[in-house]
């Protein structure tokens, strides 16, 4: 929720000035527009929370309770409600369990009045929107296990909502999870043990565990466990298969001021694509709805080995009473190399005509790479147009650029273009980008030129890449002669080299360059809008259009390199796509 301010108010004319133009369009037509279905928006927030007990002594801990509404339009432009709405908290179920206050830089417009509170706000954004912060304590006078509830409604004309229920819990367990010391520099085939273990630091004992295992696509444990579930998705990295979670259930209770660990601890070890890589181990109260939020809508399969089982430490030291120390996280860096060899394409055609080409680079192994904390792209294609020619369309994710490299406004007939990878690239990735030029003017032999290189043009060489020389491939157009190999081979100096995988297709309008092999991506990928590569399917497939991305064996989904950095996340689902405000 948000105060009302001067840009809120100006926003709100708007809406009104927006709302009156309608109407008095309206007016004019012969008949009045269908009625619009009324807007349904759901309320959300944490649904059960554990509290610190009252203490004999100093004031209590705090939690934070952020209440969420969902606007589940997907219109960016008109997606919004444009109106006033009212939220209601009914604090009666916590009497004498909990206090709370709102967090005053949250929640604007809000009040609490007795056992109630009210807030205001105007307009429901599509997405997840924040609707309140409330700072929560065990009240005076509360004992170990009493338990409350907060019921949340809302109301507001022309729309309605799902109401939300907060369970609000005095101690419980408080599942501490110690780091382990592994090492970090590796070799492919190394091994080390995970001999997990932790703590339980609450006031009571934890009902059943769930234990998280989350790995990068250069690591796996030498064993799938029989309690053990498994699933390998991408989860934000851009590239299928980049994580693989395994969700361990143990059955039993374990019991405050006790320290417990695997009873033989399993080993990981650094795969033959290994490079950079990440490790993730979670620990927290099991059951349904601790399974459910780890899944996040994933399909497991079950491990068939052995079973994975705890004991009690040698040394003893519903909802978590500190969520913040159950995970911990390790990098690891695997002595081991990725080459990226480019391709390029031949084309030929009249003055006039336009052609399709697709160029890109082949990851030929051995490791796969992702940048997992910066979320930075691997890799820059860097495309030079040949002489004579005029870029008509282009992938999404690259952009026009001076011949020095400099920022240009006009995105089409630009001589150079920079294009991004995703954030991770699989060991068999393909990464394939569509153009279609227009030739201006035959000039026999016209060669620009495909580099795939670091992001930084002063460092154009990736570290990762022990072989620079095939970085670069020539892009021809109306060559003299066709050559028996393939004219989009790679290059040290973006001549066209004489051997690879596929000719050239030449043509005048409408006709397909080359694409390097079969398995090349083309066309205009699903999803490849707004920046963002999609997957294409496998095969023999060339084309144009304003898609690109990787063929199936690596296809990506780009995201923000903001996004990674939740790749870790205490959570344990690691990345939440969201449209939150920001708090005035």
């Amino acid at each position: 929720m948000r105060s009302t301010t001067p840009r809120a108010a100006l926003r709100r004319a708007a809406g009104g000035f927006a709302a009156a133009g309608l109407l008095a369009a309206g007016s004019l037509a012969l008949t009045a527009p269908a009625e619009a279905a009324v807007p349904e928006f759901t309320l959300g927030g944490p649904a059960g929370t554990a509290l610190y007990p009252y203490p004999a002594t100093g004031a209590p801990q705090k939690a934070s309770l952020e209440f969420t509404v969902s606007n589940p339009s997907e219109d960016e432009e008109n997606g919004a409600f444009q109106g006033e709405y009212t939220v209601r908290f009914d604090l009666s179920g916590i009497k004498g369990v909990a206090d709370v206050a709102f967090d005053k830089e949250a929640s604007g417009d809000c009040t609490v009045t007795g056992t109630s509170a009210v807030c205001h706000d105007w307009g429901i954004f599509p997405g997840l929107s924040t609707l309140a912060e409330l700072d929560v304590t065990a009240a005076k006078g509360s004992a170990n296990g009493d338990t409350g509830a907060i019921e949340v409604t809302a109301e507001a004309d022309g729309a309605t909502f799902t109401s939300f229920t907060a369970r609000i819990g005095i101690g419980g367990p408080d599942l501490s999870m110690e780091r382990l010391p592994f090492r970090q520099e590796l070799k492919p085939g190394d091994t080390q043990p995970v001999p997990i273990t932790f703590t339980n630091n609450g006031t009571r004992a934890a009902d059943g565990l769930l234990l998280t295992l989350r790995y990068t696509r250069g690591m796996e444990f030498t064993e799938r466990y029989q309690n053990c579930e498994y699933s390998e998705s991408e989860l934000g990295m851009g590239s299928p298969g980049a994580w693989t979670t395994a969700l361990c259930t143990f059955d039993g209770s374990y019991e405050p001021g006790v320290a417990y660990t695997l009873a033989e601890p399993p080993a990981i070890r650094a795969t033959r694509r290994a490079l950079y890589d990440s490790f993730l181990y979670r620990i927290e109260e099991g059951g349904s709805a601790a399974r459910a939020a780890q899944r996040a809508g994933a399909r497991f399969s079950p491990g068939k080995g052995a079973t994975l089982a705890l004991h009690k430490a040698p040394a003893a030291l519903t909802a978590d009473l500190d969520p913040s120390d159950n995970q911990q996280d390790v990098d690891f860096r695997t002595d081991n190399t990725a080459d990226f060899e480019a391709y390029g394409a031949r084309a030929k055609g009249a003055a006039g005509d336009s052609v399709e080409v697709t160029v890109g680079f082949r990851n030929r192994g051995p490791a796969w790479i992702g940048n997992i904390r910066s979320g930075e792209d691997v890799a820059t294609v860097d495309v030079t147009v040949p002489e004579g020619a005029s870029v008509v369309s282009k992938p999404d994710l690259c952009r026009g650029v001076t011949a020095d490299g400099e920022y240009r406004e006009n995105q089409t007939g630009a001589p150079r273009y920079f294009c991004s990878t995703p954030m991770s690239v699989r060991e068999d990735a393909d990464f394939a980008l569509p153009f279609e030029l227009r030739i201006t003017e035959v000039v026999e032999g016209a060669s620009g030129k495909v580099v795939v290189r670091n992001t930084s043009l002063r460092d154009p060489e990736p570290a990762f890449d022990p072989e620079p020389a095939n970085n670069s491939a020539a892009l021809v157009l109306n060559a003299k002669d066709s050559g028996t190999g393939d004219p989009g081979a790679a290059t040290g100096d973006g001549d066209a080299g004489s051997g690879g995988s596929a000719g050239a297709t030449t043509g005048s309008t409408g006709s397909t360059g080359s694409t390097g092999g079969p398995g090349d991506s083309g066309g205009s990928a699903p999803g490849a809008t707004g920046g963002s590569a999609g997957s294409s399917s496998t095969g023999d497939a060339t084309g144009g259009g304003s898609g690109g991305g990787l063929a199936a064996t690596g296809s990506v989904a780009l995201m923000t390199g903001a996004a990674a950095a939740v790749a870790l996340v205490a959570g344990g689902v690691l990345y939440t796509v969201s449209r939150r405000r920001a708090v005035r």
